[in-house]
C-alpha cells in the first residue's frame, strides 16, 4: 500500500480529494434518497384514505409532503407534476459531481500514466534504473487508483440512479391520487 501510495506522486492529491469527494457524495444522498424519506408510507396510506388534509408537520418537510401541500393551496394537472418535477430535481443535487467524478478518476490515472511514462525517456538516451522505476511505478499506481475509485463510483452512482427512479414513480403516483381526491 505505501509503495502504491509513494508510487502515485503529485496525481495522489487529486485522485484522493475524488475519492473523498465520491465517498462523501455516496453517503449523503443514500442518506437522504431513502424511501421512507422522501416519500413516507404514512403519507401515501394517507392519501388513499382521503386525508392528506391532516398532515403531521414532520411529513410535511418531506418531498412528497411539500406535493401534497401544494395540491392543498390548489395546484393541479400540470402545475402539480411540475411541482413533482422540482422535487425530483431537488433529489438529484449532487449526483452530477458524482458522474464528473467517475469520469475524472480514471483521466487523472492516465494522465499519471502519460506522465510516468514520459518520464522515462530523458532526452539523452535510455533511462537509468531508479528514473525507469520510479516512471513504471508512476503510471502503474494513478492507473489502478484512478479505476479503484472510478468502479465503486459507478456501482454507487447506478444504485442511486435506481433509488431516484422509486422515488420518482411513487411520487408519479402520488400526483395522480392526489388528482383523483377531493380536497
Amino acid at each position: 500500500m505505501q509503495t502504491l501510495i509513494e508510487g502515485a506522486g503529485i496525481f495522489l492529491w487529486p485522485l484522493g480529494f475524488c475519492s473523498l469527494a465520491a465517498l462523501f457524495l455516496l453517503l449523503e444522498r443514500a442518506w437522504v434518497l431513502r424511501l421512507e424519506r422522501a416519500v413516507p408510507a404514512a403519507l401515501l396510506t394517507a392519501v388513499r384514505a382521503g386525508r392528506a388534509a391532516q398532515l403531521d408537520p414532520e411529513i410535511a418537510a418531506t418531498p412528497a409532503g411539500r406535493i401534497v401541500l401544494r395540491w392543498k393551496d390548489g395546484a393541479t394537472g400540470e402545475v402539480l407534476k411540475a411541482h413533482a418535477r422540482a422535487e425530483i430535481v431537488r433529489l438529484q443535487r449532487g449526483l452530477h459531481w458524482l458522474d464528473s467524478i467517475v469520469a475524472a478518476a480514471p483521466l487523472l490515472g492516465l494522465l499519471g500514466t502519460v506522465t510516468g511514462l514520459a518520464t522515462l525517456f530523458p532526452a539523452q538516451g535510455l533511462p537509468d534504473a531508479p528514473t525507469l522505476t520510479r516512471g513504471v511505478g508512476l503510471a502503474l499506481s494513478t492507473t489502478m487508483m484512478g479505476l479503484c475509485i472510478a468502479i465503486p463510483a459507478l456501482i454507487g452512482a447506478n444504485w442511486l440512479g435506481r433509488r431516484l427512479e422509486l422515488i420518482t414513480s411513487c411520487l408519479d403516483v402520488l400526483v395522480e391520487t392526489l388528482e383523483g381526491t377531493a380536497r
